[in-house]
């Protein structure tokens, strides 16, 4: 099966109630770890690049990487998404270099701004058989060259969207209901806590999703900053000489209850550092003599693929749906 598109996968997850999951790739642990995951539960998969792996990793490694997955897992669709692109001349360029579908985020920019931005880009990838995810309100968080402060975030208003969608012609819409980027997605004015001590996040704008698909009936959502930034691997961080002081992320159940809404794609990307960070800084810890990347990324790599695993099954809902 060659790379796809997220249209058919997108149709089966709005009519399933499930949400089909978007890993950020950086490295070959990583799509390795991730693939195996998705072959194993058999589930539809997107491998996405930011701005940030193209410049660390180089476009072209990056690709040959998802084509060799692809024939690794040939009973499974993979689709290859640009995460975050920030301009047209990026998603041109990863068009024209064998994505097969890409995300403009021009949500920084004022209103008829986006639109014309994201049109622009809509035109082209349709003429070469990419699709397009845009993003209407922003998120707050870190993440690569996409920096929000929790003062320039909002939330995406829902009487915008049907005159975007139908202006734009993307195919999908990212949405602002208070997920965020990074693992510092809260502080600790924003959250309560609990009898252990943790911090517990905002629920997010569930009547928010809800209007936007009233008005957008079987259209695809999708959010970002859905990691959920497990505290297992944030003790494993902090334990073994990290400092990860109120690392809080998204609770599970609330992208559980997303992902059987209009929610399509959930991005994930932190959660797979934590997991890759905390076993690489764990095996150092009991093996400080051990100085072989395929010592310790060995381990790194099995942590991705668990973490990735327990997603498919248990928030996205998407394993045995390929």
């Amino acid at each position: 099966m060659p790379l796809t598109t997220t249209t058919e996968m997108f149709k089966k997850a709005y009519d399933g109630g499930y949400a089909v999951g978007a890993f950020n790739v950086n490295n070959m642990e990583i799509v390795q770890g991730i693939t195996e995951a998705a072959r194993e539960q058999h589930a539809p998969l997107i491998l996405q690049v930011s701005k940030g792996a193209r410049a660390y990793a180089n476009h072209t490694y990056l690709v040959k990487l998802v084509e060799a997955a692809v024939i690794e897992c040939p009973d499974i669709p993979i689709a290859l998404h640009l995460d975050h692109g920030p301009d047209f001349e990026t998603c041109k360029s990863c068009i024209d270099g064998g994505f097969t579908s890409v995300m403009i985020d021009a949500s920084s920019k004022p209103f008829a701004e986006n639109i014309a931005i994201t049109r622009k880009v809509v035109e082209y990838a349709h003429d070469h058989g990419v699709v397009v995810e845009a993003e209407l309100g922003s998120l707050a968080g870190v993440e690569d060259e996409v920096n929000v402060s929790a003062e320039d975030s909002s939330y995406t208003r829902p009487e915008e969207v049907e005159e975007f969608v139908q202006k734009t012609g993307c195919d999908s819409l990212a949405i602002a209901i208070g997920t965020s980027h990074g693992a510092y997605k809260f502080t600790a004015a924003q959250c309560t806590r609990n009898e252990q001590g943790i911090l517990v996040p905002p629920p997010l704008r569930f009547d928010i999703l809800e209007e936007v698909s009233r008005r957008l009936p079987g259209f695809p959502i999708v959010l970002h900053g859905s990691s959920s930034v497990p505290q297992e691997f944030v003790k494993m961080i902090n334990e073994n000489g990290g400092k990860m002081p109120d690392a809080v992320g998204i609770p599970e159940e609330q992208l559980r209850k997303a992902a059987t809404l209009s929610v399509c794609k959930i991005n994930i990307d932190s959660d797979l550092r934590l997991a890759m960070t905390g076993s690489i800084r764990k095996y150092f810890a009991e093996h400080p003599d051990h100085f072989d990347p395929r010592q310790y990324l060995t381990p790194a790599r099995a942590n991705i693929k668990a973490i990735v695993t327990h997603k498919l099954i248990d928030v996205l809902g998407c394993a045995g749906k390929a």
